[in-house]
């Protein structure tokens, strides 16, 4: 019976008023797929890619859940493959509810890709090799990295996709493309994750990274003298902070720290791509200064 379901449900998808194409790009692990899908998409006409378990269109994910945040490796490969039926009918209800005309398909050979395409009731078009559009030099470079910093590109802008990696290191990378000499056109920003079935761990941001971040921006606000002590701890589920702030007298204490907390968090979670999943905040004195005539 859920053979016969999928398959009236491709035929909804093939002839629904959907002519979907289907391109393959292709090569082997860590070669830099990832890193170079939205420029083989663009100059297709493509705005949706399917890479490790996700679908994303233009900037945003849309549907499925990354095959990086998988525990093992091969709960990975089951991710991306599209095992689960669940997963895989999302993204076939997805792409029928936004009438999705192409799709660029990211895999490691040409029978992963295939076996995508065939899990989402789709025929492969065409398909594109990473040697195509990426010199050996390129490639190796792109090995090297994979192999010595554990890093994985997903092809999407890091604010996409932090909460999906909460407490593990996001890395936004702009991809330029040379349009001549001396001058070059952004093509897109991507996000490096290590995964947690890396061998190399978890990738953290330095606490002192973070206590200057939220230096700078408690330095801004008016009625916090100073901070007096600082702590801050990654974990599993994202970022412990705990600090103890000088306050000048005068200001209302429950409100200021209330906008304290605030935009830390707003500033952590932008600048690091960090969940802060704790913060604790306390005024351990009060002393007597005009923070504006100081600066002035």
């Amino acid at each position: 019976m859920k053979i016969v379901v999928e398959v009236i449900f491709s035929v909804i998808l093939s002839y629904g008023g959907i002519a979907l194409k289907i391109v393959g790009f292709i090569g082997p692990s860590g070669t830099g797929k990832s890193h170079r899908a939205v420029w083989v998409a663009r100059e297709r006409g493509i705005d949706c890619i399917i890479d490790d378990g996700l679908l994303i269109r233009g900037a945003q994910i849309i549907a499925g859940t990354s095959a990086k945040k998988e525990k093992t490796k091969i709960g990975s490969i089951k991710r991306a493959l599209f095992t689960e039926d669940e997963h895989a009918n999302e993204l076939k209800r997805v792409i029928r509810d936004y009438n999705i005309d192409a799709i660029l398909i990211l895999g490691t050979s040409d029978g992963m890709v295939e076996n995508i395409a065939k899990r989402l009731g789709f025929n492969v078009d065409e398909k594109v090799y990473i040697h195509e559009v990426a010199t050996e030099f390129e490639i190796k470079q792109a090995l090297s990295t994979r192999k010595e910093q554990g890093k994985h590109v997903i092809p999407v802008p890091t604010f996409e996709i932090k909460k999906d990696f909460s407490g593990y290191f996001l890395d936004p990378l702009q991809i330029f493309r040379r349009k001549g000499k001396g001058s070059f056109q952004l093509v897109g920003e991507k996000s490096v994750v290590r995964p947690t079935f890396s061998y190399m761990g978890n990738y953290t941001i330095s606490d002192y990274t973070v206590y200057q971040i939220v230096e700078h921006v408690t330095s801004s606000i008016d009625g916090v003298s100073k901070i007096s002590r600082f702590r801050a701890e990654n974990h599993h589920d994202g970022i412990y902070i705990e600090m103890d702030l000088v306050l000048i007298y005068g200001y209302k204490i429950k409100h200021l720290l209330g906008e304290v907390q605030k935009k830390v968090i707003e500033e952590v979670d932008r600048l690091t791509a960090l969940n802060i999943k704790r913060l604790n905040l306390f005024a351990k004195s009060l002393t007597i200064e005009n923070k504006k005539q100081q600066l002035s």
